[in-house]
């Protein structure tokens, strides 16, 4: 585990401080260059508990945005069961993983009371059966009329009649980037490993409950036109309309932002660190936003694109 970026009198990386998880003692790695991959907060963290003359604020962090402008998804759901898909034929789905239809985002901002969108993921399907969230057939059993309750073979006969009548529909939207939105290293609190651990300040404004409202308002037009029986209850204001807690949709990004100002970011087009060129930081921690879908493959190209970029440093000898 990765404790700290170590750096020389100049404020440049010589290399890495890490506790060995077999013997839990600390060692130390040295670099040419300091690439930092760990994720977006767990990068933050590293930099931030890299303290040195050099760096007080902990590396890279001149600007005092490292941690700062974090921001994730937005994410709802609601699910629906729909008696015309009772007693389907049975084939196996088993290995399709986590199958979803993905609808992206469609309509004019300039009508709605938010900004930005989201894309919907309609589910459902033959996978493993479960019994729980969406399907429970002794709850399903109150929409048609029928006995609720049972055991042994009447249980058996009610699980395959509702086999694969349950639908779902999840949102995933695009979250505002704020200042306020942000990780620290928390003064009290290490982890096994003796490395001072993050503390999260986050919270949605109205941008993203209004948004999280026109989700359930539409998961509930569509499943109803599909002649569903809605399963659960709508989310109010008081439930943040139904948005999973921050962090919920693991899209975290945004902590070490990207941009020409070293005053107002962290790194500079190459995902390079203002403050050390010879760190850098390929996660989701250089977004200075992103949109309602996953960010892995920007994230992938970004950093190709920095290790090209390193290549043809380190040839040219300035890093």
């Amino acid at each position: 585990m990765v404790r700290e970026v170590l750096t020389d009198d100049e404020g440049l990386a010589t290399g890495v401080s890490y506790i060995n998880k077999d013997d839990r003692q600390e060692y130390e790695l040295k670099a040419k260059v300091v690439v930092l991959a760990a994720s977006a907060c767990s990068s933050a963290r590293i930099l931030l508990n890299s303290k040195s003359k050099q760096h007080p604020g902990g590396l890279g962090n001149s600007s005092g945005v490292v941690g700062k402008y974090l921001h994730d998804s937005t994410g709802a759901s609601r699910s629906a069961f729909i008696p015309a898909l009772m007693d389907r034929k049975l084939y196996n789905e088993d290995g399709t993983g986590g199958m979803h239809i993905y609808f992206p985002w469609w309509l004019d901002n300039k009508k709605l009371d938010f900004p930005r969108g989201y894309h919907m993921e309609a589910w459902g399907g033959l996978g493993m059966p479960s019994y729980g969230f969406g399907f429970d057939p002794n709850e399903l059993n109150v929409h048609i009329g029928k006995k609720v309750g049972g055991y042994g073979d009447q249980l058996r006969k009610d699980v395959k009649s509702f086999y694969g009548s349950t639908v779902g529909i999840s949102g995933r939207g695009e979250c505002i980037a704020r200042e306020e939105n942000y990780c620290e290293i928390d003064p009290h609190v290490v982890d096994e490993f003796g490395i001072p651990v993050l503390r999260f300040n986050y919270t949605w404004t109205d941008h993203e409950m209004l948004q999280g409202k026109h989700m359930h308002d539409t998961f509930e037009e569509i499943l109803t036109a599909m002649g569903g029986v809605l399963l659960g209850t709508k989310p109010g204001k008081e439930d943040d309309y139904g948005l999973a807690a921050p962090g919920r949709i693991i899209h975290e990004v945004g902590t070490t932002r990207m941009g020409n100002d070293k005053k107002r970011s962290v790194v500079n087009a190459n995902q390079q660190l203002h403050d050390a060129k010879n760190v850098f930081i390929v996660d989701g921690g250089p977004f200075v936003s992103q949109a309602d879908k996953n960010p892995t493959w920007t994230i992938l190209a970004l950093s190709w694109r920095t290790c090209d970029y390193i290549i043809d440093q380190l040839k040219k000898q300035d890093i």
